[in-house]
Formats: C-alpha cells, sequence, structure tokens
C-alpha cells in the first residue's frame, strides 16, 4: 500500500480498548430485558451500530426495553468508562510515527462525542486528532459514509487518498462508500464473525496494532 495522504480511525476497539466491557454491559442489560445473547450472536448482530440502532434491533427481536432504555444505558456506559479504559497496545506508537511522518489524522466513529471525551479525553489524545467526528453529533452515523468524509475534509485531503482503519463491518462499508482504502483491526483473529463479515467486504485484516506502519508504508 501507498503511503495515505491521511489515516482515519474508527474509535472503540481501534484506538481505545473499550468494546470488551461494553459487550458486557450489554449482554446483562439485553438478558435482564428478555433477550439472552452469546457474546458471538451480539457481534454478529449488533456491533458496529449506536446505542438507539441496538435499541431498536434489540426490539425488534423482543427485547422488552423499557422507553428510557437508551438514557439510561448510555449513564450505565459513560459511568462503566469514566473508571477507566485502556488503550489499544501499540496505537500510541502508531500516532507518534504518523507525526514523524507529517501524515495528519482523525477519528470518525458512532460514538457519541461525550463518550470519546472520555475514553480519548482520559488518556489526553482529544486534542492530538486533526478532529474527532461522532456520527451521532452530525446525524448520519455509519455505514453512512459522512463521519468518514468529515474527517477527511478536516484533514484537507482528498477521500481516495485517506485509509481507513476499521474493527467492523458497519465501520468498514462506510469507509468504502466514502471511496478510502479500509483495514481491518482484527485483535483476536480471523475465527470471530466481526473478522469474517470484513474479509466478506473484500477489506485486508491486521491483527497488532504496531504492524500499522508497515501496511501503510511508513
Amino acid at each position: 500500500m501507498t503511503r495515505p495522504a491521511a489515516v482515519l480511525f474508527d474509535c472503540d476497539g481501534v484506538i481505545v480498548d473499550s468494546e470488551g466491557p461494553s459487550f458486557l454491559l450489554f449482554l446483562e442489560e439485553l438478558a435482564v430485558h428478555g433477550l439472552p445473547l452469546t457474546p458471538e450472536e451480539f457481534e454478529t448482530r449488533f456491533v458496529g451500530g449506536t446505542v438507539e440502532m441496538v435499541a431498536e434491533r434489540a426490539r425488534a427481536a423482543g427485547a422488552r426495553l423499557p422507553e428510557d432504555w437508551v438514557a439510561r444505558f448510555y449513564d450505565r456506559m459513560y459511568a462503566m468508562l469514566t473508571d477507566g479504559v485502556p488503550l489499544v497496545e501499540g496505537v500510541t506508537g502508531v500516532l507518534d510515527r504518523l507525526d514523524a511522518a507529517g501524515v495528519p489524522y482523525a477519528v470518525g466513529s458512532n460514538g457519541s462525542m461525550q463518550k470519546m471525551q472520555i475514553t480519548l479525553g482520559q488518556h489526553g489524545l482529544m486534542g492530538r486528532f486533526r478532529a474527532v467526528v461522532s456520527g451521532q453529533a452530525i446525524g448520519n452515523p455509519k455505514p453512512a459514509p459522512d463521519v468518514y468524509l468529515q474527517a477527511a475534509a478536516a484533514c484537507g485531503v482528498d477521500p481516495g487518498a485517506c485509509v481507513v482503519i476499521e474493527d467492523s463491518a458497519n465501520g468498514a462499508r462506510a469507509g468504502l462508500a466514502a471511496g478510502m482504502r479500509v483495514l481491518g483491526y482484527a485483535e483476536h483473529g480471523v475465527g470471530t464473525p466481526t473478522a469474517r463479515q470484513l474479509t466478506a467486504l473484500g477489506v485486508p485484516l491486521f491483527h497488532r496494532m504496531a504492524d500499522l506502519p508497515g501496511l501503510i508504508g511508513l
């Protein structure tokens, strides 16, 4: 792969290692409200959407979620994340390499701005990116391409010259729809439901964040 003009990152599971605790919270909440799922079932059916999307799909599948469930879930999730969430191993080294090479980078996420202020903010990263774009804040989350198109514009580069780093099929679809190259971060290997979905989209996978600079020509 030739060196991109900008690198655009998803947030959860790519920069901050928040997906495991969030999965467990979703599984607990859905089971309490009548929709018990295995982790693999949840990953296959729900990963990559907003909390609002999860609620809509869960209700369609039979979950008895109260009207205020989304707001209450956000409150629980924000409290959990405020207690501390680690960065994905190797990601700060990737950002250092991008800085050294003069390659701009930004975040495009379906998460809310408040969530990213918590997770990125506790590591002092909010100001390090050219932009932190929330699909919820702009009103058109992934798989729509808007978050990545806005992130590319903030970096001042053509969308086709960007590479997107994603860990979900919805996010990969957003990057592809924006006309960008997409690499799939699959920390847990090729056998997970998400990794299989990314492969089905034709997205190349990598498994260690430390390998990313070499994959993008740095």
